[in-house]
């Protein structure tokens, strides 16, 4: 493999079929690099793409000698569809860039896997289609995926390996990133590579697919692939889906990568699958309503003596598609006179940049959402104070966003009652330290805080906030676990939370990675489970 000649291109999003449509000015705003301007954000000390290629490019240039070829990365905050027209651009972007790089010797694939446009249930199926045409079907292609991807059979059919997180939050980027580099050395050195791929009737919540030990099922199937440990193993991907897509593919998936071994392949996903399907109730969320949790904020902000409070707006997360807006914790606090509680991110551009141009100091009737017409996005008038300013631009210091450089937008942190709300103007989760502290808040000295977020805080919190102390809050929002609230097209149905669903028989799809690939090499296998 020496100075082997390695593609790099991704298309990252993770739509969410209820939420307004993505465009351009969203990716432009987050991730559109290509070439030489791609290669060196991801050489860079705080890199804006997701950590993934980074990492891969560092562990390829420790294997030795090779070329980096990098044709283009898009990313974006997770949103609505995206715009067709767009996402057909960038299809034809990345095959010219492919077409006009040729000869080539593998290619790297960094892409989310939950995409939809207006026009395209699979449009990820559609870039790694593109990638295999163009390269034919001797070049390795390996691709790195979300733990909450939505995977195609033509994703699985057109690459050599695929690889998804295995953390929730998602702190092992990098680490699957370094393993797509691993295994590509491997091919281009001659491995063959069989894959068993089964795709189960369970489009669980994102609030039960964390995979800290002993958080439910989805964390068991982790734990128990991670405990296996045998040479004929190349990956093993547990991918737990995206259920706002509302795709046909969706579905909890599994995909076995071995050395070329096919009945291993098989009995490993059936021995994952088995005990999740078992265990199927436990992927129906529980949340604390509202008025519970804002009792909980009230109390620790009236009595010191009890523990502080992480309150976590699951049902506006940014990362899954919310707005970032909602406006039902806030208004709850007011109306109840909750103290000493600071609530985040909240996305307002409007907001933001009337409190910038009235300056520090200033006192003003702060109207949320006066531009916002998105369900869920009330429009409402509170009496603030701006505390302070701030460009919006950092470092990630802990967790999923560790390292990484962010920019919020001109944001603001407004003291309304016995409350502070930090608002911005770029959407963006808030699963970082930092969007608090760049204002100066002491994250610790705060009774309760809010975070418009599903789970990824949790790697980054976790130094002020044990999991006894985060709730869960059940609230309106384009986001909300409670999936029998979306009106879903597309879902494949029956299937577990929505329906009562006893029986499964899982369809086990074998497939020859050989050198030499074929479409009629791939065999359908079926099981009988109950």
């Amino acid at each position: 493999m020496s100075n082997s000649r390695i593609a790099i291109l991704g298309f990252a999003i993770e739509s969410n079929r209820f939420a307004p449509v993505a465009t351009r000015a969203d990716f432009i705003g987050r991730a559109y690099l290509g070439g030489e301007q791609l290669l060196a954000d991801a050489r860079s000390p705080a890199p804006a793409i997701t950590p993934e290629i980074p990492a891969f490019i560092r562990r390829m240039d420790h294997h030795g000698a090779w070329t980096p070829v990098p044709i283009l990365f898009a990313n974006a905050e997770s949103g609505g569809p995206v715009d067709h027209a767009f996402f057909a651009e960038t299809l034809a972007e990345m095959e010219r860039g492919l077409r006009s790089a040729l000869p080539l010797d593998a290619v790297y694939i960094c892409e989310h896997g939950a995409a939809i446009t207006t026009a395209e249930d699979d449009p990820d199926g559609l870039v790694f289609e593109m990638v295999r045409s163009v390269v034919g079907p001797a070049v390795p292609i390996v691709a790195t995926v979300d733990l909450h991807a939505n995977v195609s059979d033509r994703m699985v059919d057109a690459v050599d390996t695929l690889i998804s997180y295995r953390r929730n939050p998602h702190t092992d980027m990098a680490d699957r990133g370094a393993d797509a580099a691993d295994i590509l050395r491997d091919l281009l050195q001659g491995m063959l590579v069989t894959v068993a791929h089964v795709r189960m009737p369970i489009c669980a919540p994102p609030t039960q697919l964390l995979t800290a030990p002993g958080t439910g099922p989805y964390a068991d199937m982790i734990q128990a692939a991670e405990a296996l440990v045998d040479p004929r193993i190349v990956n093993i991907s547990v991918v737990g889906g995206f259920a706002y897509g509302d795709t046909p593919k969706n579905g909890l998936t599994v995909i076995v990568s071995t050395r070329n071994d096919a009945q291993f392949a098989r009995q490993v996903a059936i021995d994952l699958s088995t005990p999740a399907w078992l265990g199927r109730a436990a992927f129906t969320p529980e949340l604390t309503p509202l008025e519970q949790a804002v009792a909980l904020a009230k109390a620790a902000g009236d009595n010191p003596a009890l523990p502080t409070v992480l309150l976590a707006d699951v049902a506006d997360n940014p990362g899954g598609g919310g707005r970032g807006n909602t406006p039902f914790i806030l208004q709850a606090f007011l109306k109840e006179n909750v103290r000493n509680a600071t609530l985040g991110v909240v996305t307002d551009p409007e907001l933001s940049a009337q409190a910038h141009a009235l300056g520090a100091g200033a006192s003003f009737t702060a109207r949320f959402n006066r531009a916002e017409t998105t369900v869920y996005s009330e429009a409402f008038d509170a009496t603030a104070t701006v505390l302070q300013l701030h460009s919006g631009k950092g470092v990630g210091r802990r967790g999923q966003l560790g390292g990484c450089s962010f920019n919020l937008g001109p944001s603001a942190l407004l003291q309304i009652d016995g409350l502070q709300v930090v608002v911005i103007t770029n959407r963006h989760q808030c699963h970082e330290p930092a969007f608090f502290e760049m204002f100066g808040i002491d994250i610790g000295s705060v009774r309760t805080i809010v975070v418009k977020s599903r789970g990824h805080f949790r790697a980054a919190f976790d130094e002020f906030f044990d999991s006894e102390q985060i709730v869960n809050v059940d609230a309106p929002g384009l986001t909300s676990p409670i999936l029998s609230r979306f009106d879903f097209k597309r879902l494949p149905r029956p299937v577990v939370p929505l329906d009562d669903l006893a029986e499964w028989t899982p369809q086990i799809r074998l497939l020859s990675k050989l050198v030499q690939k074929v479409a009629d090499s791939q065999v359908q296998e079926k099981t009988g489970l109950s």
